[in-house]
């Protein structure tokens, strides 16, 4: 699209918005409603159905650890466009607040984030050199933490709203940039076995809370030396879960009874039924 129309396109947006944000009683109530905290808390949900449309597209960049491609009944590219349309309406709105607030304007973000990339790929707009990928993160990294105060710690900026799994996998990744992390793979495996023997007799309450979180996160690690995403081989395990689980209920409907009606002994046979029946599809073997 050439500049012009984004631009107009842009500024449709804008009037949109300033409509809806109009006082009432020609504004639209729910709009109103919303806060810049709201507003923020949205646009993570719409994060995540991008990322559901993006999974459901053929793939185009396997083996980043993004979990299984999911099933959708839309899988065009359409929806993906659709779903970004949803974040780009949130930060037009949340920029609309900033420009009320006398905070910031549209042009401010979008300035600022041009001059933020410019910045942090000294290697495209600049004199220094990056060949791969981890290159540019340790250079980014690097930049960003210049730009704050001397005493930031390189993890400061991972928000703690992050789910878990992926908030651990991305402090471990930037502590290795800096040279902290294990030489090979056998110190993790051997800090695994550590915390599963510290978790086996750990007291019931806080201190195993502790031991288990401890397990995790050495986990987490595994998979990231490993080279896929913790947070996306969950989500694998867990659609893989609900599919068999739901063969399970399918059977019981078939014979008339429900699953609590039977014994963990039948749930275990039908639930070993359904993982034939799905390696039978897939033609993979081996233990699941």
């Amino acid at each position: 699209m050439p500049e012009d129309r984004v631009n107009e396109a842009i500024d449709e947006l804008r009037g949109i918005v300033a409509r809806l944000q109009a006082p009432e009683p020609d504004g639209c109530p729910w709009c109103l409603a919303q806060t810049s905290q709201t507003l923020a808390y949205e646009l993570v949900k719409e994060a995540y159905e991008v990322d559901d449309a993006a999974r459901a597209l053929p793939l185009d960049g396997e083996g980043l650890g993004g979990g299984e491609r999911l099933p959708a009944a839309d899988e065009t590219p359409a929806a993906l466009r659709d779903e970004l349309g949803d974040v780009l309406l949130l930060i037009v709105q949340l920029a609309h607040h900033g420009t009320a607030g006398g905070h910031f304007t549209l042009e401010d973000v979008i300035r600022g984030v041009s001059e933020k990339v410019v910045r942090r790929h000294p290697h495209i707009f600049g004199e220094v050199t990056a060949s791969t990928a981890d290159e540019v993160l340790q250079n980014w990294q690097a930049i960003k933490q210049e730009e704050g105060p001397a005493d930031t710690s390189a993890l400061d900026s991972i928000p703690r709203a992050l789910p878990a799994l992926m908030r651990a996998e991305e402090m471990q990744q930037r502590v290795a940039r800096v040279g902290f992390d294990w030489p090979d793979n056998t110190g993790v495996l051997d800090k695994i076995r550590e915390e599963v023997a510290e978790l086996d007799v750990a007291n019931a309450g806080a201190e195993e809370v502790e031991e288990f979180g401890d397990l995790l996160f050495a986990l987490v690690n595994l998979s990231r030396r490993l080279g896929f995403s913790a947070e996306g081989a969950l989500r694998q395990a867990s659609d893989k879960f609900a599919r068999r689980f739901a063969s399970i209920e399918a059977a019981c409907r078939e014979r008339g009874v429900k699953p609590r009606e039977l014994s963990l002994e039948q749930l275990d046979e039908l639930w070993n039924l359904a993982k034939a029946d799905e390696k039978k599809v897939d033609g993979r073997g081996g233990r699941t």
